[in-house]
């Protein structure tokens, strides 16, 4: 199983890098204490997720931090990243085993308790609690967990768990310390006027 620290999961979108490129804010969150990336992309062709994807591999290659593509199995394979994310409505977790190997990191986003506790059947390497708070970058999912919703899901999963939704520096310590193995955000440092600052006060949250 592939060695991996979900603390500060980055979770990309382009739309609110505030006109700056997606490589900068990234590289910068990385230099702020980002443990993990993962690439979201819904809007671009193919060719450009996957440009984009051998480019920031490369650029996360010297600070050792994982490149994981979210749902497109294809692009994981042409780019070779370090694992790919799926969601419930995604390809399947066995075949996107069986494509990937065990050498490769694959979450799965659980949205509701049976969810995780389905999980608990598959040996995914970590799974994404969604939402734990309302928020605006993710519309398609059902109702948060809350707080009491993360310590509820790992009473019952066996997996690693990072939690997303509407996650910011003053309730990051919060989730923490409700059982979350780590936490993912978009907008907190997507849209920072400075990502690697932004990045290194929810770092030096969790540590406290």
């Amino acid at each position: 199983m592939p060695i991996f620290d979900l603390s500060l999961y980055l979770v990309t979108d382009r739309r609110l890098s505030l006109g700056r490129s997606l490589e900068e804010v990234v590289v910068e969150g990385v230099k702020g204490g980002v443990t993990m990336v993962q690439l979201r992309e819904k809007e671009c062709s193919t060719l450009a997720f996957y440009e984009l994807a051998m480019r920031l591999k490369e650029l996360l290659s010297p600070y050792k931090v994982p490149l994981i593509i979210n749902d497109r199995l294809d692009i994981a394979l042409a780019c070779d990243a370090d694992g790919v994310h799926i969601g419930q409505s995604d390809m399947p977790y066995a075949v996107a085993r069986r494509m990937l190997g065990y050498d490769k990191i694959i979450g799965l986003s659980v949205e509701t308790l049976e969810q995780a506790k389905l999980a608990n059947e598959l040996d995914v390497d970590y799974i994404g609690i969604s939402p734990v708070f309302s928020t605006p970058t993710k519309t398609d999912t059902l109702l948060p967990f809350g707080l009491d919703g993360i310590q509820q899901v790992k009473q019952i999963c066996k997996h690693q768990a990072v939690a997303i939704g509407g996650i910011h520096a003053e309730n990051a310590k919060q989730v923490y310390q409700a059982g979350a193995d780590g936490i993912a955000v978009v907008s907190e440092i997507m849209s920072a006027t400075d990502p690697c600052k932004a990045a290194r006060i929810l770092k030096e949250t969790l540590k406290r």
